[in-house]
């Protein structure tokens, strides 16, 4: 590893978002968690004030991520989401999927752009409490219990 992309592995910071939308398509509320090098951390929690369906409101916390990251001078940054949706969608300008929210997508590869260095990845339902809880509180709701993930099923 040479020692300009040491620097920037060390200077990256890790982001994970999650969006509600309840009932879905119902109230929408979007939270963030933003961890830095040094174990910093910047939390968001934000209602949206209007309706909207589940892959909305997980593209908004991805935006919102992205923004609030972007004001506080974050430019080496990973990003974690659940929705596989929103994942796809903002790495696929080309995607014909959710025409609807396809301007939101446009924003969220303007917004990409601005990182120096940005990866975006999938991670599991079950190991994104942390923003979970914080969109789920923006609309004043309880933390969801701990759900395990399903065992294998192996056959003998």
């Amino acid at each position: 590893m040479d020692r300009q992309e040491s620097e920037s592995t060390s200077a990256r910071w890790q982001g994970w978002c999650d969006g509600s939308a309840v009932p879905n398509p119902g109230r929408m509320g979007i939270g963030g968690l933003l961890r830095g090098p040094q174990g910093e951390e910047l939390v968001f929690s934000v209602a949206m004030g209007r309706t909207g369906c589940n892959n909305e409101a997980e593209a908004l916390a991805l935006r919102g991520l992205l923004e609030h990251a972007l004001a506080h001078g974050i430019r080496h940054l990973q990003v974690w989401s659940d929705s596989d949706v929103a994942v796809r969608l903002s790495l696929d300008a080309y995607s014909k999927e959710a025409q609807r929210l396809s301007s939101l997508f446009a924003d969220i590869r303007i917004l990409m752009g601005h990182f120096e260095q940005i990866e975006l990845r999938w991670l599991p339902q079950h190991r994104n409490l942390s923003a979970d809880r914080l969109s789920r509180q923006a609309l004043g709701l309880k933390e969801r219990p701990p759900v395990s993930p399903r065992p294998s099923r192996r056959r003998h």
